[in-house]
């Protein structure tokens, strides 16, 4: 066993490649190799040789932090022969990994180890293996022993370089069960075994729903799954879903998704014998799919609740439909790898955009034969999300996400993201995988959606507080522009000004709630006056905070307007009867929401949306609208939108357009190119480049920013057990900042000397040379000085570099 490491294998800070960004003379696969090697000689792994050849052998690799363990089998110390059995390898497609590259460091440091590799690997023995890459495929290595017979046998089913043949996926155990009498030592690894099986079913699934449902959409017994009837255009959907196996649902909102995925369920119960139903949903919405389901189906239903011993036994129990939360499941992961369901059903599956969330993490860890991803927002701020959506469907359906990355984002000289490129190429490789309709193609009875922006000026005081946190803001982006960084307080910051600049565009009782500044609420109450004049009409009211909904239910109590609130705080046990009554009682006109119901809530009775603040994402406007502008709605739908001017609101009404661009150019079918103009981004908020994001995963975004972060932490996936974990600081970046700590720290105490409060001109002298000011600064002792010695030939050797 190899347990230990002696300092000389770790890497020097000069031959470190940077964990943020790609160096300039580094190919991007260059770059990931470089990477998961530095990161292997940071580690202490534990190896263990399981099969005693020095060198040429297989081995278990232990992590001591998390215990888990790979197997991994060297072969040659270049890259392309050697096998890990992590998540990391079967997806990078670069041939290597964190647990190669410890492996082959520490056995290249054992003696007589340089000249067994030069000879390299010669086995008698024959296998099947599974090449990863852009494409997995089943190779044959034919060792020394029964080389003609071998070859004569394979003829029929590889091809000339010896990949598996894809008509010889159907009866690949007659070549195994004659190869292996005439080689009994002849191997076939597991992963290529179950990769064979895993296509043999795909295939036989396809031709099974192909054949029994011939006659597509119009097939009758379609028409009898559910206690409803289906458009055609759900009819594919269900299809679809039940020959794909492994589906992502993403028509528009309120065309009906949940009404698929019960059908979809309901065919795989009669054609695959599934038995056992998982679906995964916000926790607004959970009583509703119990709903839905006792409505629709004559399958039994449970929701999961309760204390955890009580959610256990749920889970175990007969019914064919579990209903959890996303919330639940990080706790319940490892009782619902014991259900182990037939079916997952992910609903809102934007949930899991982020892979380095803790929920994305635990989701894509339940393992089941068949999945169905329910979004209508697969793609909402930046490309990363759709590609950690796909992985759950199909974690090789878009390869890893350094190359996704590298093809379709557009950089600038500073390595932000300015536009995107080959989109229309996304949407073609998710074919098989992805269907997405429209309301104006499938709904042409859909009425129309008629919107209209209403700019209100705001108050001196609501302007105050605004620039006061937008001067802030520049000061903190123009830091960020110089040194490429920013301390965890000042990303805090900045992310707090940005929400402050939009909470005061509405409403300054949002920031303080002893004031009440803001007309907006009195531009919407003369608005919704000729509304009330119609007896029928009801009205959804949208605001991202409380607050502000708060305010309204003020208004209208004075004015005598029945309503309904929702928002987070809300528990989900009364949403159900909140709904009821302002579906069915006509004194209740007005629905109030915070975001909390702006997803899979059915709104239909009302015909009028009111957005109060504009949000930072597309999607979730377009979630508020869908909630009433869906199936099932009989009158012209009103989306009215107050916009505060001046403001941030109106600035991100141009940077929605561009977000939308890209959402369609990927699976829409418009522009394969989006660019972001310099010009109009230097408009946005003059300095803006957004931070990656917030430490405190509740401030918004305001561009996709777009270093190429992510990009480098992605080998650390199946390492990472705590949410948000973040890259470690480079040493240069310390160092500045300290510097710019310091420069800070000197400016407060220029402010405060110009007030009188301390001296400064003691430490400012003239110089006798120049006549111009120097600043100097008396230091303690002599140790000091050594110490800023060091500092200083640090940094000038850095500079050097």
């Amino acid at each position: 066993m190899i347990a230990k490491k002696s300092k000389k294998s770790r890497i020097t800070s000069s031959e470190r490649v940077p964990y943020y960004f790609k160096p300039a003379n580094l190919s991007y696969e260059d770059w990931q190799k470089a990477l998961r090697r530095q990161y292997a000689l940071d580690q202490n792994f534990k190896v263990k040789n399981l099969n005693g050849h020095p060198v040429f052998s297989d081995f278990e690799v232990t992590n001591p932090q998390n215990q888990k363990v790979y197997k991994v089998a060297i072969r040659s110390e270049k890259i392309g022969l050697n096998y890990c059995s992590c998540p990391d390898f079967k997806i990078n497609t670069l041939g290597t990994c964190k647990h190669i590259e410890y492996t082959l460091h520490q056995l290249k440091r054992k003696r007589g180890a340089s000249a067994i590799f030069k000879q390299g690997f010669t086995p008698s023995y024959s296998s099947i293996s599974l090449r990863y890459g852009m494409e997995r495929k089943v190779v044959l290595r034919i060792g020394l022993r029964q080389i003609d017979s071998l070859k004569k046998l394979a003829s029929g089913y590889f091809d000339e370089n010896h990949v598996l043949l894809p008509q010889a996926y159907d009866h690949f155990e007659k070549f195994l069960e004659a190869v292996l009498r005439l080689d009994p030592q002849f191997r076939c690894y597991s992963d290529a075994f179950q990769f064979i099986v895993e296509m043999r079913e795909d295939r036989r699934r396809r031709r099974l729903i192909e054949e029994r449902y011939s006659q597509g959409v119009h097939d009758p017994r379609l028409d009898a799954l559910l206690k409803t009837s289906l458009y055609p255009y759900q009819k594919e959907g269900i299809l679809f879903a039940a020959k794909a196996g492994r589906a992502l649902i993403a028509d528009d909102m309120g065309l009906g998704k949940t009404i698929q995925a019960m059908g979809a369920a309901e065919l795989m119960a009669k054609e695959f014998g599934i038995e056992k139903v998982l679906v995964i949903c916000p926790t607004s919405l959970k009583y509703q799919w119990l709903s839905e389901i006792e409505k629709f189906t004559t399958r039994s239903a449970c929701a999961i609740e309760g204390s955890f011993l009580k959610r256990r036994e749920q889970y175990l129990g007969p019914e064919f439909f579990k209903i959890a939360t996303y919330h639940a499941v990080q706790n319940d992961l490892e009782v619902i790898q014991k259900f182990s369901p037939d079916l997952v059903i992910l609903d809102e599956a934007q949930r899991i955009k982020n892979w380095k969330t803790r929920t994305a993490r635990n989701i894509k860890r339940i393992a089941s034969p068949y999945a169905l991803v329910l979004t209508g927002t697969p793609l909402e701020n930046r490309l990363e999300e759709l590609h950690s959506i796909v992985e759950f469907v199909d974690r090789f359906k878009l390869g890893p996400l350094f190359r996704f990355l590298e093809k379709h984002q557009v950089l600038d000289e500073n390595g932000k993201v300015v536009g995107y490129r080959s989109l229309h190429e996304i949407g073609s490789s998710l074919s098989s995988i992805l269907i997405r309709r429209h309301k104006k193609e499938v709904l042409e009875q859909l009425p129309p959606r008629i919107e209209k922006h209403f700019f209100v000026p705001v108050t001196e005081e609501q302007w105050k507080i605004h620039q006061e946190n937008y001067e802030t803001v520049c000061r903190l982006v123009n830091k960020w522009r110089r040194f490429k960084f920013l301390s965890e307080k000042d990303r805090q910051i900045l992310m707090i000004c940005l929400n402050s600049m939009r909470m005061v565009s509405n409403n300054t009782f949002i920031l303080d709630e002893k004031t009440r500044k803001g007309p907006k609420i009195d531009e919407m109450m003369t608005f919704l006056k000729e509304v009330f004049e119609r007896e029928e009409e009801k009205v959804v009211i949208f605001s991202q905070w409380e607050r502000m909904t708060r305010l309204v239910a003020e208004r209208l109590e004075e004015i005598g307007v029945g309503f309904e609130s929702l928002h987070g705080g809300v528990p989900s046990r009364q949403r159900k009867d909140l709904l009821h009554r302002f579906h069915h009682d006509p004194k209740a006109r007005v629905f109030l929401s915070t975001d909390a119901g702006g997803v899979g809530l059915n709104l239909q009775c009302a015909s009028m949306v009111i957005n109060l603040d504009c949000p930072w994402n597309p999607a979730v406007l377009e979630q508020r609208i869908a909630r009433v502008h869906r199936l099932g709605q009989k009158k012209p739908v009103h989306v009215v939108h107050f916009i505060s001017s001046g403001t941030i609101e109106e600035e991100l009404l141009k940077l929605l357009k561009f977000k939308r661009s890209l959402f369609e150019g990927v699976l829409d079918g418009g522009q394969s190119e989006v660019f972001m103009g310099e010009d109009r981004f230097k408009r946005f908020m003059k300095t803006v480049e957004l931070v990656a994001k917030s430490s405190s995963g509740v401030a918004p975004k305001l561009e996709p920013k777009e270093v190429t972060q992510d990009t480098g932490s992605e080998f650390e996936r199946e390492e990472q057990e705590s949410e948000g974990a973040e890259a470690p600081l480079q040493p240069m970046h310390e160092l500045m900042t300290a510097g710019v700590t310091l420069l800070e720290k000197l400016r407060d105490v220029i402010s405060k000397s110009s007030s009188g409060s301390t001296s400064f001109s003691s430490f400012v002298e003239k110089d006798q040379n120049t006549g111009r000011p120097i600043l100097k600064i008396p230091l303690p002792n002599e140790e000091v000085l050594n110490k800023l010695n060091h500092v200083w030939n640090v940094l000038a050797e850095a500079l050097k570099k």
